[in-house]
């Protein structure tokens, strides 16, 4: 699924200044523990999550995640912004709940890229 579309589908806002358009995500993970990404997700992807700290764009960074996505309308914050943008990383926001972000994903054909 393109980020462009994903951006559709969770009317979310871009923070960042990544050319993301065209930018293809083949899984999705949901989740504020990061010990969980590190532990289960093992593909490319996009992350949604409701935690706003460096430690999610560092995490996102050590797994190849293409996208983070912030939910329940979480503004990232300065520093996160900053560093996904040195690293590469699309950062968005959206005003949609964990749950109700990954369902409308998933009913779109996203699946999560767990074990």
């Amino acid at each position: 699924m393109k980020l462009a579309k994903v951006k559709e589908l969770l009317n979310a806002k871009v923070c960042t200044d990544m050319d993301y358009e065209n930018v293809e995500v083949f899984s999705a993970c949901g989740s504020d523990l990061m010990s969980h990404v590190l532990a289960y997700f093992k593909d490319r992807g996009l992350l949604l999550t409701g935690l706003n700290n460096p430690q999610v764009v560092r995490t996102a960074e050590m797994m190849d995640i293409l996208c983070i996505v912030m939910v329940r309308g979480k503004e990232p914050e300065p520093e996160v912004v900053k560093l996904a943008n040195e690293k590469g990383l699309v950062v968005m926001k959206t005003d949609c709940t964990l749950f109700t972000a990954c369902g409308l994903l998933y009913t779109e054909g996203l699946r999560g890229g767990g074990y």
